[in-house]
């Protein structure tokens, strides 16, 4: 029997992926969060042996939350299933430690594979997702300046091209809006960007929106 935790902010995402998983034999939900607190909390109190992770989660960054988890507990097996299908933050979910990167759109169709990848020590990457990535394989070997972010640089940048606010970014983040102003102006000085708008037309010729973001 496979333990498995969930941890996704929507209820009904969570109903989902219990309906989904009720339909197999092998594997056993014994427990759920919310946010990040309480994921840091069921990792640390239940033993299991998959914890199926949003990324974005109240409270904290997602892959700073990935290497937190994986601190606290080595030996537990990250899925992340996320709406967000742009490969930069899949290679940055695998670098904190992740074993498998799935999005929702393909859940139904692959997360028991997923899950029986995963929990044989196997690495597991959507279809989609795989797709993505050999279409940027082209990919000049220097880093670009996106890819010189830190994991929450990166998470402001991609909540700015998407059209959030610095007071929904705070928000959704749990700190002040001089934080979030503060990572603003520290992503446009690495990336040697004038303003925000700049930002979006980077992440335009990049092709770094979401499909579903795409304007």
């Amino acid at each position: 029997m496979i333990r498995i935790l969930l941890a996704d902010d929507h209820a009904l995402i969570r109903a989902g992926l219990r309906h989904i998983l009720n339909e197999s034999a092998d594997v056993e939900v014994v427990g759920e969060a919310a946010d990040a607190a309480g994921t840091i909390a069921l990792v640390r109190t239940i033993d299991a042996r998959i914890l199926i992770l949003d990324l974005s989660m109240p409270g904290r960054n997602g892959v700073e939350l990935i290497g937190q988890i994986k601190e606290i507990n080595p030996g537990i097996q990250i899925l992340v299933l996320t709406i967000h299908s742009e490969h930069q933050y899949a290679v940055r979910a695998f670098k904190a430690g992740a074993s498998g990167y799935l999005t929702k759109e393909s859940a139904s169709a692959e997360l028991a594979c997923a899950l029986t990848k995963i929990a044989s020590g196997g690495l597991y990457m959507s279809v989609a997702m795989a797709g993505r990535f050999a279409r940027h394989l082209h990919e000049p070997l220097d880093t670009l300046p996106h890819q010189r972010l830190s994991n929450r640089e990166f998470d402001v940048f991609r909540r700015i091209t998407a059209g959030a606010t610095i007071g929904e970014i705070a928000t959704q983040l749990c700190v002040s809006t001089k934080t979030i102003s503060t990572y603003k102006a520290r992503v446009l000085e690495k990336m040697q960007l004038p303003h925000g708008a700049a930002l979006i037309r980077y992440a335009m010729r990049h092709k770094l929106f979401d499909d579903q973001e795409e304007p």
